[in-house]
């Protein structure tokens, strides 16, 4: 049988490329903003962790500083007690000097030891005196210097404190820009749906016309049905016993399905994307031929064939698919030859990509 020759393709604008560029440009601006998002939280948990490890420092220094302040404190107490004591002591010498002024009289051949001994220990006391005034001069020096720190700390405190009150109000700013945000990703993502729920509308009113046209044309014949969504051939209506090539009355048959395909298509509007899928199916008998070594491989070639012969009618092969499932889909699990003739198919169906 002559091979018909291929019908001139008219030239139609496909606009699909430009639409999915701008869907692209548009995910990618979404991105770049998550991004630039993710980049300040990052940046501002780190601020906070810096400040929040600045602030444990100082506290630590001013724990540190408290506990030199209250031994400082400890220790002029210890060397007042020690002025006190030797005061007492002083006293003491005086009234011992006194009595033995009073007893010069009585004894005055160890006046001038008493004295000496006298005078001994009053420089030694006052030598010791004039120590622990100078120690606690420093102590106080200390104190002062001490306090002078905390009050540092206590101003650096309020600083941070501040930059802390900035920083919060920052991130509130930021998670309002975030809640605005995702309620205008929630919006492009119902509008996509709504604009897809579209598009599968009409392609179903489309498959539907196809699915018609077919019904009326090839007419109520038991090997040729419409299930579902899809239009079943039984093998025999198109190839001869475990052969994957086109009888002369299968061609007559596709012809028609072919002539119908190419109506819709030049029907449906190019932003519209979709193809018609060519399964075949074969029993679970099986086969090993020099030609085919298993069922995969006769269920393949049969659709191929068949997607061929749309391609030599002229419909664009972009909008053509075939796959074969060998026996692994029944859809009668039966013995029976009836059943192995229902599972023998060919199916036609016209979806998305």
């Amino acid at each position: 049988m002559a091979i018909p020759t291929r019908r001139q393709r008219r030239p139609t604008i496909d606009i699909w490329p430009g639409f999915v560029d701008a869907l692209s440009q548009l995910v990618m601006v979404i991105i770049f903003v998550l991004l630039v998002f993710t980049a300040g939280q990052f940046y501002l948990s780190d601020a906070l962790s810096g400040r929040d490890q600045a602030l444990q420092r100082l506290s630590q220094q001013i724990n540190d500083l408290s506990d030199l302040l209250a031994l400082e404190r400890k220790a002029n107490a210890d060397l007042r007690l020690n002025v006190a004591q030797l005061s007492s002591q002083l006293q003491a010498v005086d009234a011992e000097r006194d009595q033995l002024t009073n007893r010069v009289a009585e004894l005055s051949d160890k006046a001038d030891e008493a004295n000496a001994q006298t005078n001994r220990k009053t420089g030694d006391l006052a030598a010791r005196l004039g120590a622990a005034q100078q120690q606690i001069a420093e102590r106080d020096a200390k104190l002062a210097e001490a306090q002078s720190t905390i009050d540092q700390l206590n101003q650096n405190i309020l600083a941070l404190r501040q930059q802390l009150q900035q920083i919060a109000a920052a991130l509130d700013a930021s998670e309002a820009k975030d809640k605005q945000q995702q309620v205008q990703i929630a919006d492009l993502g119902k509008r996509l749906n709504a604009a897809l729920a579209t598009k599968v509308e009409e392609l179903a009113r489309y498959r539907s016309e196809f699915f018609g046209r077919l019904r009326q044309v090839l007419g109520d014949r038991p090997d040729i049905r419409i299930v579902g969504d899809r239009f079943v051939f039984q093998s025999e209506v198109l190839f001869p016993q475990a052969s994957a090539d086109l009888t002369d009355d299968a061609k007559k048959q596709l012809l028609v399905v072919a002539q119908a395909l190419k109506d819709i298509a030049a029907k449906i509007p190019p932003d519209i994307n979709w193809v018609l899928t060519v399964d075949g199916y074969t029993d679970k008998r099986p086969i090993n031929t020099p030609q085919f070594r298993s069922n995969w491989e006769l269920s393949t070639a049969r659709a191929i064939s068949v997607v061929r012969f749309f391609i030599d009618q002229g419909v664009p092969a972009n909008r053509l698919a075939a796959a074969g499932f060998g026996e692994y889909q029944p859809i009668d699990p039966g013995n029976t030859e009836a059943a192995y003739r229902r599972n023998r198919r060919i199916e036609l169906k016209l979806t998305e990509p």
